[in-house]
């Protein structure tokens, strides 16, 4: 018996729903100005992660989170049930403004495209879930009219930085949980996450006199955030940010921190606009280091790469053998070198055309490649001449890989049927230095 599609999606939608509850109880801890309305709410970032991770037909249990959320806080079934409703046409209407303009899941990519999902996000978005909100609650009475502009201005502000700080964290990690790190990088996230982690209890912890309280220190955290954004990429960025905002959101809900003032839910609002700022400057920055990396990688792979083989060019060829001789230096190991020539390339290109000529080329450098072990590199020498460089290699172990392709190429199926003439040369014994490896292969 086959279940019905949507009975498969039950244990997804009712774990959806309770850590959307769980958030919101969470948020609401925090509400202020109205028992509805907060200024910390990562729900909004959950919603639209979901949307976008899942698809639109988890919708359900975001509006079943919300409405249980409010319903068990403040309100009636009526408000309740209308703010759910508001907070699920929010994380739609985002999660289609972000697929639609801002390159949906991989929004975060490029700095272009995170300040694209900022905008519909962050400012668009939350703007129905705001007045939803806060219009039912004074329809309803349970709001005063008089203070709809202060409510909501939280409501939104408290939904805009959830989803600019909650939803990258988990659409990054989501979709490439793995790590691959090295000691060296452990160390230096530890160092940089206890550097993170003691400015901020310093800052946010109340650890300073009331008359300089309020001076501008937040920015002495800024540094950790950068760092991590140009060393490590967006998501620790991300995860950075996120580390110092439950650290300054925890000290200022104490009235601690340069963002303390009379008022809490002033003092969140500083916080929350601090804190909104940093996440997409931070992913920005990471994103737009990232993108130059590539590209300088791309650029450095090019100046080493033959254009036509995709082989190593004549450059890497003469740098590799020069690293192959000092590690002969240092270790005693030997390394050997198979010449290949392509035979009759002229009668080839005068017969049958320039490219089919350039195929014949072609045909070798791939068998070449077949035939590289992960510590070997083939390149091509110049013309129609390719070099492979076999590192702990002697004369009877390159001689057994001429072999091989000399008769791979010869059987290779392909039309016009071509050889290859090949000699080898071992470092030191048929040469001390690249000329004379050459010349004696």
């Amino acid at each position: 018996m086959v279940r019905p599609r949507f009975l498969g999606n039950v244990p997804t939608l009712v774990a959806l729903a309770a850590v959307y509850f769980a958030a919101g109880k969470l948020g609401l801890k925090l509400a202020f100005v109205n028992a509805s309305a907060s200024a910390v709410w990562p729900c909004t970032g959950i919603a639209l992660a979901a949307f976008l991770l899942l698809g639109y037909r988890v919708w359900p249990a975001i509006l079943a989170g919300a409405f249980l959320v409010n319903l068990t806080t403040a309100g009636s079934v009526v408000t309740s049930l209308a703010i759910a409703v508001g907070n699920t046409l929010e994380g739609l209407i985002g999660c289609y403004l972000v697929t639609r303009f801002a390159a949906g899941k991989q929004a975060f990519q490029r700095a272009q495209d995170i300040f694209k999902f900022a905008t519909f996000a962050a400012v668009l978005s939350p703007v129905v879930g705001a007045t939803a909100g806060v219009t039912s609650l004074a329809l309803a009475g349970f709001a005063s009219w008089t203070n709809y502009g202060s409510i909501w201005s939280t409501w939104w502000l408290g939904d805009a930085v959830g989803a600019v700080v909650v939803t990258p964290l988990v659409l990054l990690w989501w979709e490439n949980p793995r790590v691959h790190w090295s000691r060296r990088q452990i160390a230096e996230l530890v160092l940089l996450f206890l550097g993170l982690f003691f400015t901020g209890w310093i800052v946010f912890g109340g650890h300073f006199e009331f008359s300089v309280k309020n001076y501008p220190l937040e920015y002495v955290c800024i540094p950790f955030l950068v760092w991590a954004a140009f060393r490590f990429g967006r998501r620790k960025a991300i995860t950075a940010t996120c580390a110092l905002a439950a650290i300054a959101t925890w000290g200022t809900a104490h009235g601690f921190g340069p963002f303390a003032r009379d008022s809490q839910n002033t003092s969140l609002l500083l916080l929350q606009s601090f804190i909104g700022v940093m996440a997409v400057t931070s992913m920005a920055l990471a994103a737009e280091f990232t993108e130059h990396k590539r590209a300088d990688e791309y650029v450095r792979q090019l100046a080493v790469t033959d254009p036509l083989t995709g082989l190593a060019n004549y450059r890497r060829l003469l740098d590799t053998l020069d690293s192959e001789i000092k590690r002969y230096e240092r270790t005693g190991r030997p390394f050997a070198i198979v010449l290949a020539d392509l035979d009759g390339l002229k009668k080839i290109n005068d017969t049958h055309g320039h490219l089919v000529g350039t195929e014949a080329i072609c045909r070798l450098a791939n068998i070449l490649r077949i035939h590289c072990r992960a510590v070997d590199i083939a390149g091509r020498y110049g013309g129609d001449e390719f070099v492979l460089v076999l590192p702990e290699a002697d004369s009877q172990a390159a001689q057994r890989v001429a072999n091989r392709i000399a008769e791979r190429l010869s059987t290779d199926g392909d039309e016009p049927p071509v050889t290859v003439s090949t000699g080898i040369a071992v470092y030191p014994q048929d040469g001390k230095t690249i000329a004379e490896l050459f010349g004696a292969a």
